[in-house]
């Protein structure tokens, strides 16, 4: 059994990142936070992660430029996965989702460790 690689939360909503930390690290993850994009693409220096959670609406710029940031730059590693979320409906982007580098994008009240391991390519954990 592999371990579950790094996940990062950015969102900056601290509420929300304290749940979505508890639940993924009851389902064996490892996870790292992060409130804004600049501390998003920093954390993804250090960490590392093999998934980065990202939500659309963040206070310095949005995640459709975060993962661009984290795919153009893997910090001499591979990109990790990004997964967007957002309260809103993936519909009300447009086809901002499917021009962007993320794998794919996750309605917050949709969010598990088995959602997200899909995104990984199956159970690893």
């Amino acid at each position: 059994m592999q371990p579950a690689p790094a996940i990062l939360i950015v969102d900056d909503h601290d509420g929300f990142r304290r749940f979505v930390r508890g639940m993924l690290e009851a389902a064996g993850f490892t996870v790292a936070e992060a409130a804004t994009g600049a501390e998003a693409t920093h954390a993804a220096r250090i960490v590392r992660p093999g998934l980065v959670l990202l939500d659309i609406q963040l206070p310095d710029v949005d995640g459709f430029e975060v993962a661009r940031r984290l795919a153009t730059d893997p910090a001499g590693g591979q990109a990790p996965v990004v997964v967007l979320t957002s309260t809103r409906e993936a519909s009300d982007y447009g086809g901002r989702i499917a021009a962007s580098p993320a794998a794919g994008f996750l309605p917050k009240d949709q969010l598990s460790g088995a959602a997200l391991r899909h995104f990984l390519g199956g159970d690893r954990a």
